[in-house]
């Protein structure tokens, strides 16, 4: 399937849209964009990797940021109350979508300067303003249809980049690039096949539980927000575009934050292409099992909460590893 897309050279597909976009490879009307390459062979082909059964989520709690979450989302609240004389409790959740584990969905950023979200989509046609018709149009509840199942692939950057003695600071802007997860990749003997979803422990999760209270409290007031992810270039672009159906890391930006360029990868992977980011994984026990058993592939389930109109979702996701036992 991998020679049914466009290689990167050829983007942008409308050449009226903005850089690097796929406007209309699976249709004007698709809400799904590389979730396309989720196809039924490549999704059996995956199940190839359930070999033991285990299971290992990889959710970060809702509530896991307490009250004090990062880009100003508000915090997770959860009420449980009785409803008398029955001995019976029912419980209301309150929380942002993006204060923990996320999928950012195809309504969550938009090219920046052109103001279009994936295919074309304005905020007029969320928001129902200036005479234009309300709709769900690139909701997340199309997601949850057949959700996010296939092949993942953990690419421990961490643990790789602590074998080379190498510094990281994931509370400040710095680059993993294309290259570096090559080498990753090929350290830890796991190959990449078109259709993967990308799973990155860049180690921030690992800083962050060592944070104290007061640490987080000063790293929060920072403006800009400063993150350590995956940098901005063509080769970064193009090693996501001619591999993977989605892409998902253990920190709150994916992305170097802020941005080193006059663009974002949010923008072309969400609102070019229709790739799900996915952010805040926790991936410590993953991490560490997958360097236990000696490998990094995994059939990979994730269903976003059906919602329709929705802009992000927890994923509800995890993976069940195999290994060769």
């Amino acid at each position: 399937m991998a020679d049914k897309i466009p290689k990167f050279s050829d983007l942008p597909l409308d050449k009226n849209g903005p850089h690097h976009n796929a406007w209309g490879l699976y249709g004007k009307d698709d809400e799904l964009g590389t979730l396309n390459r989720l196809s039924d062979p490549i999704v059996k082909s995956a199940a190839s990797e359930i070999q033991t059964g285990t299971r290992i989520n990889i959710d970060w709690p809702l509530d896991a940021q307490g009250d004090l979450p990062f880009f100003g989302r508000q915090q997770f609240h959860k009420e449980v109350y009785q409803k008398p004389p029955r001995i019976v409790n029912d419980d209301v959740w309150t929380f942002n979508t993006q204060s923990s584990s996320q999928w950012d969905g195809l309504r969550h950023f938009a090219y920046q300067k052109e103001q279009r979200f994936y295919n074309g989509v304005t905020l007029d046609h969320i928001h129902g303003t200036n005479g234009v018709e309300k709709s769900n149009v690139n909701g997340i509840g199309a997601w949850a249809q057949q959700g996010i199942v296939g092949r993942g692939i953990l690419l421990d950057y961490h643990e790789w980049r602590q074998k080379q003695g190498r510094p990281h600071q994931a509370f400040e802007t710095g680059n993993i690039t294309a290259s570096d997860l090559r080498a990753v990749a090929k350290a830890q003997g796991t190959e990449i096949q078109f259709g993967d979803i990308l799973i990155i422990r860049s180690g921030y999760m690992d800083a962050y539980n060592k944070l104290s209270r007061a640490e987080i409290e000063t790293l929060r007031a920072k403006q800009p927000l400063t993150f350590t992810g995956i940098e901005q270039s063509d080769e970064m672009m193009e090693f996501l575009w001619s591999n993977f159906s989605a892409a998902g890391a253990d920190h709150p930006s994916l992305e170097a934050w802020p941005t080193q360029k006059e663009w974002a990868l949010h923008e072309v992977m969400l609102a070019g292409w229709g790739m799900p980011i996915g952010e805040l994984f926790d991936l410590e026990e993953l991490g560490a099992y997958c360097k236990k058993v000696g490998r990094w592939s995994f059939f990979f389930t994730s269903v976003p909460t059906n919602v329709p109109g929705g802009v992000a979702s927890p994923p509800n996701g995890g993976e069940e590893i195999f290994c060769a036992w």
